[in-house]
């Protein structure tokens, strides 16, 4: 009995020695298993590898955005979010602005979308497209500014401006009262509405009513009697004749050029020779003429009855320049200024005011009225009867 419970122990002790024999290969196994790199199957990750631990399982891709190319190392398992959250970290450019080319096309597909699923492999190159957050801004600044615009000229356009309303009471009594055409010329019936036209003037009429101008007759010379002068005032207001002609017949003159003789004219109803006087009220009829022209131009009110509007042909800044030449004929300034601006305006003022003496230089010339053409009363008395 001794003996066989001895071998019982002896078979029991053989038992657990054969169990830690398994045990221990059992785990000699597994360490060799993990010493040898087997790696465990791991979930999908939205994460770019870029370490060298991982470099066996990454595939490199080349994205390229306005002329700089950006390598990447990237999982296949990887999404296309992952991807474009990158893209944005090396080129400010919002996911939602990228455009990825790869072969041609858009990758225009599902953010959640694996790198592997969208066709990309290793050594691909990519070409990405797209505006950043503040050259969005600027495109909408740019956009928003050109519709304004657009709207102020729109509104400009289609708004009627108001016409100047008069604060002074016309009279019937500061007019020309006849217009006489020369019948013996050719085309008398232009020569009728070109006088009517000066007649009509808005300017002219608002100079006639500030002044109290009234002029008998408004008529021409014929070039041919008096071909030295271009106009005469006979009487202090009589009779007005300019010459409407040119010297061959063969037309008119410029409607400026004979409405400047015309003002000419009417300061002889004031002063008869051409001294300072003379050349001051010249110089004030003529500011008047440019400023009323600018002001109609404008919109603005002024000092005059109502009427048809007159567009001059000279532009608003032509205007300007002629209005602050006659104001300088008048007695301003012209010491120069600094600035750039302001120094072109000074030099196109002088130019101006040296036209104007000039022009009036020759007005004065070619005055019957005074200077060295004067026609005296009588001898205007007995050219108005040969005419008529």
């Amino acid at each position: 009995m001794q003996l066989s419970q001895q071998k019982c122990n002896n078979e029991g002790g053989k038992r657990d020695r054969t169990r830690d024999m398994i045990f221990a290969t059992c785990k000699t196994a597994d360490s060799s298993l993990l010493t040898e790199g087997v790696r465990v199957p791991k979930p999908k990750t939205t994460n770019l590898l870029t370490s060298d631990e991982q470099s066996l399982s990454t595939m490199n891709l080349i994205v390229s955005y306005r002329g700089t190319a950006h390598p990447l190392s990237v999982l296949p398992e990887s999404t296309l979010l992952a991807l474009q959250m990158k893209l944005e970290e090396l080129t400010s450019l919002p996911p939602p602005h990228q455009k990825l080319i790869c072969r041609g096309r858009k990758l225009n597909l599902p953010p959640e979308t694996t790198l592997e699923e969208a066709g990309l492999k290793d050594g691909m190159k990519a070409q990405l497209l797209g505006v950043t957050e503040g050259e969005l801004a600027g495109m909408r600044t740019a956009e928003s500014e050109k519709r304004r615009k657009e709207e102020v000229l729109r509104q400009r356009a289609t708004m009627n401006l108001p016409k100047p309303r008069s604060t002074m009471t016309r009279s019937s009594s500061y007019i020309f009262h006849s217009l006489v055409p020369l019948p013996h010329l050719p085309a008398p019936a232009t020569a009728h509405a070109l006088l009517s036209k000066l007649a009509a003037d808005p300017a002219i009429q608002h100079v006639m009513q500030t002044h109290r101008f009234s002029i008998g007759t408004l008529t021409e010379l014929a070039p041919h009697e008096h071909p030295e002068l271009l106009g005469l005032n006979v009487n202090h207001g009589e009779a007005i004749k300019l010459r409407l002609r040119t010297n061959a017949y063969d037309g008119f003159r410029l409607y400026s050029d004979v409405r400047r003789v015309l003002c000419h004219e009417l300061a002889h109803n004031v002063w008869g020779e051409h001294d300072n006087n003379f050349k001051a009220l010249n110089s004030q009829l003529n500011k008047e003429v440019t400023d009323f022209e600018r002001a109609q131009r404008t919109g603005a009110h002024t000092l005059g009855e109502s009427g048809p509007v007159y567009t001059p042909t000279v532009s608003t800044p032509g205007l300007e320049v002629e209005s602050e030449a006659q104001a300088y004929i008048l007695g301003g300034s012209s010491a120069p200024l600094s600035d750039t601006r302001e120094e072109r305006r000074r030099r196109a003022l002088e130019a101006a005011v040296s036209r104007l003496r000039r022009e009036e230089e020759e007005l004065e010339q070619s005055c019957g009225t005074a200077g060295p053409n004067h026609i005296s009363e009588s001898a205007s008395a007995s050219s108005a009867s040969n005419e008529s």
